[in-house]
C-alpha cells in the first residue's frame, strides 16, 4: 500500500549525487526507494544514517540492463506505491578514443546506462502517473551536453541525449499532469569526478548540490543548471565561433580512458 509520506525513487543512490538526494529528500520527510548495484553500500549508509526501517527500502538493479531496473520499478510499487518523484540519476563517464576499436564497446556501455538506462527508469512508472495524473521525473544530464570536449565525446553525446530525450518526454507528459525536471550539474565532488586531471571551477559539494536540486525539483522546474554560473560560462563557449572554441581547449587535459566511476 502507499506510504502516507511522499515517495521518491532514486537510481545511482550508493554514493555521490545520489546519495546527497536521498539524504536530504529524507530529511525534507520523504520516503525513499534506493536503486544502484551496490546494495551493501545503500544499506550500509541507510544504517549510519539512522534511517526509519518503515521509511525507506534499498532494491539492487544495473540500469545499463533494461529488464533489471524495470523489475526493481515493479518492485517498489509493488512494496511501497507508486512514487511522487522519479530521479533518474546512475551514470557513468569514461573517456573515448574513437580511434581504439575497444573504445566503441565503451561508448556502447556509457549510452546503455546514460540513455537508455534513463528511459527504462522511467518506464514502469509512466502510465501508472498518467493515470494518477500526477508525479515528476527527474533526469540527471550534465552542463557537458551543451558543448562537446575533446576527449569527452561519449559522454558529452549521452548528457546532450539526456536533455533531447527529457525535453521530447516533457512535451508528451504534459496534458497528463506529469513534469519532467532536467538537471544539468556542473562540477560535483563525488567519485564520478576525484580523478579528472583538469581544473573545475564552480565545484560543489554533493550536499550542497543536492541542497540546490532538491528545491528545483519540488519546484518542477523544467530546466536547471546547477551552479548557474557553470551554465553562463558553457552558454558563453556555445557562443563562441568554433575556430575560437577550438583554440580555446587546444591542449586541454582529458579524461581518462578507463573507468573511473558508475
Amino acid at each position: 500500500m502507499p506510504a502516507a509520506r511522499p515517495l521518491v525513487f532514486i537510481t545511482g543512490a550508493s554514493s555521490g549525487i545520489g546519495q546527497a538526494l536521498a539524504a536530504r529528500f529524507y530529511a525534507q520527510g520523504h520516503d525513499l526507494a534506493l536503486v544502484a548495484r551496490n546494495t551493501q553500500a545503500m544499506h550500509d549508509w541507510a544504517a549510519a544514517e539512522g534511517l526509519e526501517p518503515a521509511r525507506h527500502a534499498v532494491y539492487g538493479a544495473d540500469v545499463a540492463q533494461a529488464e533489471s531496473i524495470v523489475a526493481a520499478a515493479r518492485q517498489c510499487i509493488a512494496r511501497q506505491g507508486l512514487p511522487q518523484i522519479v530521479i533518474a540519476n546512475a551514470g557513468v563517464s569514461w573517456g573515448v578514443d574513437t580511434g581504439e576499436r575497444e573504445d566503441l564497446e565503451v561508448m556502447a556501455q556509457l549510452f546503455a546506462t546514460n540513455n537508455l538506462g534513463m528511459a527504462a527508469t522511467f518506464h514502469p512508472f509512466i502510465r501508472a502517473m498518467q493515470a494518477r495524473g500526477s508525479g515528476t521525473l527527474v533526469g540527471v544530464a550534465s552542463v557537458a551536453a551543451i558543448r562537446g570536449l575533446p576527449g569527452h565525446g561519449a559522454y558529452c553525446a549521452s548528457k546532450a541525449g539526456v536533455v533531447s530525450y527529457c525535453e521530447s518526454l516533457r512535451g508528451e507528459m504534459r496534458a497528463s499532469g506529469v513534469k519532467v525536471v532536467t538537471l544539468l550539474p556542473g562540477y560535483v565532488a563525488t567519485p564520478l569526478t576525484r580523478n579528472n586531471r583538469y581544473s573545475m571551477p564552480f565545484l560543489l559539494t554533493a550536499d550542497e548540490f543536492a541542497r540546490r536540486a532538491c528545491r528545483v525539483i519540488l519546484r518542477q522546474t523544467s530546466y536547471a543548471v546547477i551552479p548557474w554560473q557553470m551554465g553562463m560560462v558553457a552558454k558563453l563557449l556555445r557562443m563562441l565561433p568554433n575556430r575560437l572554441f577550438d583554440r580555446l581547449l587546444q591542449g586541454r587535459q582529458t579524461k581518462h580512458r578507463h573507468k573511473t566511476g558508475g
